[in-house]
């Protein structure tokens, strides 16, 4: 099994890094295979919203001048997906939800890409706006039809100068049982496939409220 993490601080080593690194360790600990991403430091344009991962089927976005689309395939071939992100301006950082916002477009309207897949989020911040930022990456996640493993509390972690975040204690404990929980998570899904059937997916039911 692999878990794709996707880093995106604009600093490579800063303390979302930190965050995903007590992850991914725990994960490894369970046999899980790991790669960590770095996204905050591209330049990566937003959502054109022309439609065209809609139309033609492709599992591609229409901007192909960066690595969205080789990130969407690492996507779909892993197991589980870890999003993590600093706090700007109490949101997700600027380049990530650029990525984000094109990558689970084209995952969902080709075919629920990610659907079933284990997936959780994890928030650096100095002081405030962790959990604001906690919830809009777990937008992506909850419209993805994925699943979502749980810690002790939410998944934040505070510091400022890169490596700070290892000295809050209960943050550190809150990133380690979140990687333990995924762990389990994702062992869970794996064993129970050949056993259990999956609900079948239904067909994205739209409407307009204005008539």
């Amino acid at each position: 099994m692999k878990v794709v993490a996707f880093n995106g601080s604009p600093n490579k080593e800063g303390n979302t890094y930190h965050g995903l690194k007590l992850v991914t360790a725990e994960l490894e600990k369970e046999g899980i295979e790991t790669e960590i991403i770095h996204v905050g430091n591209k330049a990566i344009r937003g959502c054109l919203a022309c439609g065209q991962c809609a139309k033609n089927q492709s599992e591609t976005c229409s901007i192909s001048n960066d690595q969205v689309n080789e990130w969407i395939q690492k996507m779909k071939a892993a197991d589980g997906i870890l999003l993590g992100s600093p706090v700007h301006y109490s949101a997700i950082a600027g380049t990530m939800k650029s990525f984000l916002d094109r990558a689970f477009y084209v995952t969902g309207v080709n075919n629920g890409m990610l659907r079933h897949k284990v997936g959780a989020s994890v928030v650096a911040v100095r002081r405030s706006g962790g959990l604001p930022t906690f919830n809009q990456l777990n937008n992506y996640l909850n419209y993805s039809e994925m699943l979502i493993p749980t810690s002790n509390y939410w998944n934040v972690i505070h510091g400022t100068t890169p490596g700070e975040a290892l000295q809050d204690e209960e943050g550190v404990q809150i990133m380690r049982i979140l990687g333990k929980n995924m762990a389990w998570l994702l062992k869970l899904v794996q064993n129970g496939k050949e056993t259990i059937k999956a609900p079948e997916k239904e067909a994205k039911t739209k409407m307009n409220f204005i008539r």
